[in-house]
């Protein structure tokens, strides 16, 4: 977990995925990297009778919600006591030169945690997922009621290729992570989200496998992921759930929390989600209401 995306958004939710991303920097000693969250403006110039092109207030609000979404950075990064990334450090004011953009293998890999803001305008849901490609974990937040948030977290977790995190509504502790959750179905997906979030496991105290084994079939057991987790020296335990348990979001995040962990790992979509928007599904309950971070990959 060494290069590490968030974008940063204006809202009353915004600086939770932020705060969150500042505290993974320290644990890992990771690079920070962020930028203005936005949906491009109309295309809608007006001419001045010299025939000169008159920049319309869509165009002046698209640019001043991008450096709204600095400042917050800045003053994040600022509170959370991580340092400007050296490079950056020469531009003056925690910013890229306007309109550039920092390429994430511009700079060395960090050997302390670090933070850079990317410039790049008309930075919407379609460049948080291609970009995300060249960063280990992309940190987002848990989605709102609009149906823009919801876009913004798919792209990031369908098109970046790698591991997403969820940053709930409320703040998180420091050291979030020390007692972690793994909803085990059975599926590729979480067998991914389980390969991309060894960081993590690592480093905890305890890590809970929650498993329904009576309902897996001819899927791995709940015990052999526990059996894969040990054999890395990490403090695995096995707590079956009740016939169908593992497929309810609701009851994942009930036993979660029950069990006093802070960090959920889940696969996510394993159902169709096409069905999960008609019929609902663990994935879609979680991203509307986990209280706790989330660690998701497909």
């Amino acid at each position: 977990m060494k290069t590490i995306l968030v974008p940063a958004e204006v809202h009353a939710n915004g600086e939770y995925a932020l705060r969150m991303a500042a505290e993974l920097g320290r644990r890992f000693s990771a690079r920070i990297e962020t930028f203005a969250l936005q949906t491009p403006p109309l295309v809608n110039l007006t001419w001045d009778p010299a025939g000169v092109a008159i920049m319309n207030g869509a165009d002046f609000d698209h640019r001043r919600a991008r450096e709204e979404a600095r400042r917050l950075a800045v003053r994040i990064m600022s509170e959370e006591d991580l340092p400007l990334e050296p490079a950056a450090e020469e531009t003056g004011e925690g910013a890229q030169p306007a309109g550039s953009a920092l390429p994430a293998a511009a700079s060395p890999v960090a050997d302390r945690p670090c933070w850079a803001w990317n410039d790049k305008a008309m930075a919407g849901d379609g460049f948080l997922g291609t970009y995300g490609r060249a960063f280990d974990l992309t940190v987002v937040c848990r989605p709102r009621a609009d149906a823009a948030s919801i876009t913004t977290l798919e792209s990031a977790l369908f098109e970046s290729g790698g591991p997403i995190l969820i940053a709930p509504p409320r703040p998180v502790d420091k050291g979030f992570g020390e007692t972690i959750a793994v909803a085990w179905n059975g599926s590729s997906e979480t067998a991914r989200t389980i390969a991309f979030a060894q960081p993590f496991l690592q480093r905890a105290r305890r890590v809970i496998v929650l498993a329904d084994d009576g309902d897996l079939g001819d899927q791995p057991s709940g015990a052999l992921i526990q059996r894969r987790l040990a054999a890395s020296g990490i403090p695995v335990e096995l707590k079956l759930m009740a016939s169908g348990g593992i497929r309810s979001g609701e009851k994942i995040l009930k036993e979660a929390a029950t069990l006093g962990c802070d960090l959920l790992l889940k696969g996510a979509y394993t159902q169709s989600r096409l069905r999960q928007m008609i019929f609902g599904g663990a994935t879609s309950h979680i991203l509307a209401k986990a209280e706790m971070p989330v660690f998701m990959a497909h």
